[in-house]
């Protein structure tokens, strides 16, 4: 398989991966332009951190879908159990709404302020619907990597994007309501749509499904097995940045760190979206061993463009750019900005090779590895942490130096388990194919 190949497809993913992450910024913009918006942006932060949270055992699904759904009886079975898992997570959500849950929560446990909560509670009952609508698109944006239609993921989520930005500035100018209440059903609105869009496109990819099973039918236990270590891994994943602001506080210059870290934070995700897309990848297409090493090639490169672009964030002009220009940093905050770019230089392509190394694992169906290696590195982030609390280090170097140690931790797990399952893939999926760039 060709390099331009595996680009064209891969491509389309990443751009959904980048047009997610501009949603949140364009929805803040809206909610700054109304009355009260430090408070309805702080709601809306919890609001949105909280609902994230929820919806984590299920964030996996569409590797779910890619790797098992193969026939008609694999599609029913995994709807089934999307279903299921989209009904739990909306009586959580509803749970966390309505019920006193919610002050302990928000109240006890975070601390909110009074005005600051009220808002969170009308945020999360409109949310309530989230969950069940990202687990329905992540399953059906699975079905379409499989089949090989990675095109059509791209689209959903610009419309979503359009969708969620018009949305909230038409609300905002026109509607009167309140900031908290515009950013949410801005939200709502964009992947509800995403969701119905996915609906339509797999549809064609459904009715070609065989009705003959490829191989041994797939079973619900198999479906548990296979999913309940990577939503276990999402969860795992999420309390690694609460954590870094607990720790931020309690050091020195806290503000100025919290500042600092989420402008470092921010930028390194960008970068590392470019591998956000390779597990997904590499279940469609891992078939042999000349795409196994087609794969490593392009994820080797993946990882040297991102370590590229860490460098060219380096140089003063682009740096003063982004941080004073485009983000508006006081020099206090960009010149320790500017530290954390710098330790942080390994992270994107250390990232980009984990995702191909899960997506490895995936295709393999060893995800208790994949969990194996979120718990390892789990295990490195919170001593790391914790000695920078007990001995008094620099916030931003704490929280830098136990992301990269824990990243390489668990770049260097995913490593020995690769190597000790088995060189070649499990057997072809026989679900409808369509060239790579379809």
């Amino acid at each position: 398989m060709r390099q331009v190949e595996l680009a064209r497809f891969w491509l389309p993913l990443y751009a959904s991966w980048l047009l997610m992450m501009i949603e949140g910024p364009l929805v803040s913009a809206a909610i700054n332009r109304l009355p009260d918006e430090v408070t309805m942006l702080a709601a809306l932060g919890i609001v949105f951190g909280l609902a994230v949270f929820i919806e984590s055992p299920i964030i996996n699904l569409m590797a779910t879908a890619t790797a098992l759904v193969n026939d008609r009886q694999s599609y029913r079975q995994t709807r089934w159990f999307v279903l299921h898992w989209m009904l739990l997570l909306s009586a959580v959500s509803a749970v966390v709404a309505c019920t006193p849950l919610f002050d302990w929560i928000v109240r006890d446990a975070m601390q909110a302020p009074a005005d600051v909560a009220q808002r969170v509670r009308t945020g999360m009952i409109i949310m309530i619907p989230w969950s069940a609508a990202i687990a329905w698109r992540r399953f059906l944006q699975g079905v379409l990597i499989g089949a090989g239609r990675s095109r059509p993921i791209a689209v959903g989520t610009a419309l979503r994007l359009a969708l969620s930005a018009g949305c909230a500035f038409s609300l905002g100018v026109w509607s009167g309501l309140s900031g908290i209440e515009v950013g949410v059903y801005a939200l709502m609105v964009g992947v509800v749509a995403e969701a119905l869009f996915a609906s339509l496109a797999a549809r064609p990819v459904i009715r070609g499904l065989s009705e003959a099973a490829s191989s041994e039918p797939l079973s619900y236990r198999a479906l548990l097995s296979f999913h309940l270590p990577l939503a276990s891994t999402s969860m795992l994943t999420l309390v690694a940045q609460p954590l870094v602001f607990v720790v931020l506080t309690r050091l020195d210059r806290a503000s100025v760190s919290l500042a600092a870290w989420s402008l470092v934070f921010q930028l390194t995700l960008l970068v590392r979206s470019a591998g956000f897309a390779l597990p997904e990848m590499v279940i469609a297409l891992d078939r042999d061993a000349t795409t196994a090493r087609a794969l490593r090639r392009f994820s080797l490169m993946l990882a040297a463009a991102t370590f590229a672009i860490m460098l060219v964030f380096l140089a003063e002009p682009v740096a003063d750019f982004y941080l004073q220009t485009l983000q508006s940093a006081t020099p206090e905050v960009a010149a320790l900005a500017r530290i954390g770019v710098l330790l942080l230089i390994p992270l994107p392509p250390a990232v980009v090779m984990i995702c191909w190394l899960r997506g490895r694992l995936m295709q393999r169906r060893e995800t208790k590895k994949v969990n194996g290696a979120i718990l390892w590195r789990i295990g490195v982030f919170v001593p790391v942490l914790a000695g920078g609390l007990l001995w008094g280090w620099p916030g931003l170097v704490t929280a830098t130096c136990a992301l990269d140690l824990s990243v390489f931790a668990e770049l260097t797990y995913l490593l020995l388990a690769t190597r000790r399952s088995g060189r070649e893939p499990i057997a072809p999926r026989a679900s409808p194919q369509t060239s790579p760039a379809a």
